[in-house]
């Protein structure tokens, strides 16, 4: 078979290598693709055709996809997390200097200087003191958010001198792993903002966490503290941190996200939504989606699915393969089995997983999968989609 990618954004040759020729067709203007590739375009309100099986980020965050409707659907949507996570972390380590040592403020001030080079000597002399700073060894970071990018700066930070309080109550195993012992649990979002000298926030945006940081927690940080926002707009009260920078309660805030309120602020660093910008990043992201589509799309496999849970189950020798998304409700596998037992066929491997209120099966079966039996298949109650690989 031979499967069409629709790409909405343009994605990093490296990525797009990793989806042969000979099995691929990748275009931005495919008619009845098989899947969708994109970065940041807009997919809310864009209709896809019947034939799309899945959708891939080559990126983290998945704002723009219209993820619940697509889970209606059973269409799983595929992100890269870690992919880029290196490259903000890298800016948020610069940008804890910038804020520690008022470099952009400085910079500005020296910028704006004017005169014969004696007099912009006399000047610089005159005006540095309004510029000291702090170092950031023996201070205490805390990090909102261990996920891939939380730990990485996290792990970062404390081999700088930092000390350095963690919290997420959903960290998965795998993170936990990575993550330096010398890192200190925070028993809560509360107890991580009263004592933190610095604080970055690594969390997506959703119900949850928009207006994470308000006024309260801005208060709770100690005075003179540093905000760090490189995640998204949402989660943190622009106003609120602004009323504490007017209040001299606040040092700094550094975010990816200008707005008129924020980028004329005098202790205010605003950057045009840097954080996965790099072009190692790019084919970081673009290599992983790619990866994790076409796994998905030869072997019926899942990973990092944002809405289907994680499945991956190695091929039986000479036996068709069965993807089914279906929701998670009872009796769905023995439905699935009666209809492959009425046409004849033997089960050599399942696998049924779940996540909330959606399920996949897996199943490698002995023999040919007529179009009729999918059809039964797919006609079943709950079932939304079924494909044959």
């Amino acid at each position: 078979m031979r499967y069409r990618i629709l790409t909405l954004n343009e994605i990093s040759p490296r990525g797009l290598e990793r989806l042969p020729r000979e099995r691929y067709e990748v275009g931005a203007h495919l008619e009845q693709p098989h899947a969708v590739l994109v970065r940041s375009a807009e997919m809310h309100g864009v209709a896809l055709p019947v034939t799309v099986r899945a959708v891939a980020r080559a990126g983290a965050a998945v704002d723009n996809i219209p993820v619940a409707e697509l889970s209606r659907r059973g269409i799983p949507v595929f992100n890269a997390p870690g992919a880029n996570a290196n490259a903000v972390k890298e800016l948020v380590l610069a940008s804890l200097f910038l804020a520690a040592r008022n470099i952009c403020q400085a910079w500005r001030f020296a910028r704006d200087l004017h005169g014969a080079d004696s007099a912009i000597e006399a000047a610089v002399h005159a005006g540095r003191e309004a510029f000291a700073g702090f170092e950031l060894a023996g201070r205490t970071l805390g990090v909102v958010g261990l996920g891939a990018v939380g730990v990485e700066v996290a792990n970062a930070a404390e081999s700088l001198g930092m000390r350095v309080l963690g919290y997420d109550p959903q960290i998965t195993v795998q993170r936990a792993w990575q993550l330096s012992s010398g890192v200190e649990q925070a028993l809560s979002l509360d107890d991580l903002f009263a004592r933190a000298d610095l604080v970055t926030v690594h969390v997506p945006l959703n119900e949850q966490t928009r207006g994470l940081v308000g006024e309260y927690r801005v208060r709770l940080l100690q005075k003179g503290a540093v905000l760090l926002n490189f995640s998204r707009a949402g989660i943190v009260d622009d106003a609120a941190v602004v009323a504490a920078l007017d209040a001299g309660w606040l040092h700094s805030y550094v975010c990816d996200f200008p707005s008129n309120l924020l980028k004329d602020h005098a202790k205010v660093i605003t950057l045009p939504h840097l954080g996965e910008l790099t072009g190692e990043a790019a084919d970081n992201c673009a290599v992983m989606a790619a990866d994790q589509l076409r796994d998905f799309l030869e072997n019926g496999n899942i990973r990092n699915c944002v809405n289907l849970p994680e499945a991956q189950l190695a091929r039986s020798p000479g036996c068709a393969r069965l993807a089914i998304a279906n929701r998670n409700v009872p009796n769905m596998v023995g439905q699935i089995c009666t209809q492959l037992a009425g046409a004849g066929l033997n089960i050599a491997t399942l696998l049924n997983a779940s996540r909330g209120e959606y399920a996949y099966t897996l199943l490698d079966v002995d023999g040919t999968l007529q179009p009729e039996l999918l059809a039964a298949v797919r006609a079943i109650s709950g079932v939304l989609s079924a494909h044959l690989i």
